[in-house]
């Protein structure tokens, strides 16, 4: 019979390294966007490197690290760097984000009420720190 890992209060996260890796290389891909001239291709090197970093190891990204990222050109979507967002004509609460890059758009919702599935409190069972 197997160890209840959940109870054991020395729970180990499996993968820790490829998630640090995978937060550094979508902070360094901001970082890159932020610089005075835009390094767009570094940009999407990273965006790359971690999209497929993740898909390797069989690891989700977070929903809010995949609204981040265009589909088809896998660039990170910052508002006035390489994306426009406008609010839908007609519809109160669908914005629609425009890449710059490759002309794709994406309608989101946007709630104000709304919150996703696994950041409500009643389904997050532990939180594990990093440290």
């Amino acid at each position: 019979m197997g160890k209840n890992t959940r109870k054991n209060k020395h729970f180990q996260v499996q993968k820790k390294d490829v998630f640090q890796r995978l937060n550094f290389l979508f902070q360094a891909a901001h970082l890159a966007l932020k610089n005075d001239p835009p390094q767009k291709e570094l940009a999407r090197h990273y965006a790359q490197t971690m999209k497929s970093l993740a898909q390797k190891n069989c690891l989700r990204l977070s929903p809010h690290v995949k609204r981040n990222l265009c589909k088809k050109c896998m660039m990170i979507l910052m508002p006035g760097i390489t994306s426009k967002v406008r609010p839908k004509s007609g519809k109160k609460h669908e914005l629609v984000v425009h890449c710059t890059e490759c002309n794709t758009t994406r309608t989101s919702y946007c709630y104000p009420d709304y919150v996703l599935w696994h950041d409500k409190p009643e389904n997050i069972a532990e939180i594990i720190t990093l440290s």
